[in-house]
C-alpha cells in the first residue's frame, strides 16, 4: 500500500541559486516528521516554488 502525499503549503519566490541545498537539508532532517519539501523552477516566470507535503 502506498502512502498519499498531502499538500500543506505552496509559496512562490524569486530565484535563489542555492535553494536546493536548503530543501535537501530540510528534507533530510524532517523525514522522520513525515514532512517532504519540493522545489520547482519556472524559467518563463522567473520564479521558484516550494511545496510542503505531509505523508
Amino acid at each position: 500500500m502506498s502512502k498519499k502525499l498531502v499538500v500543506k503549503a505552496i509559496n512562490d519566490f524569486s530565484p535563489y541559486p542555492e535553494m536546493y541545498k536548503v530543501i535537501d537539508f530540510l528534507n533530510k532532517n524532517l523525514k522522520e516528521k513525515q514532512i517532504i519539501l519540493g522545489l520547482t523552477k519556472d524559467k518563463e516566470k522567473n520564479k521558484m516554488t516550494i511545496t510542503i507535503y505531509e505523508v
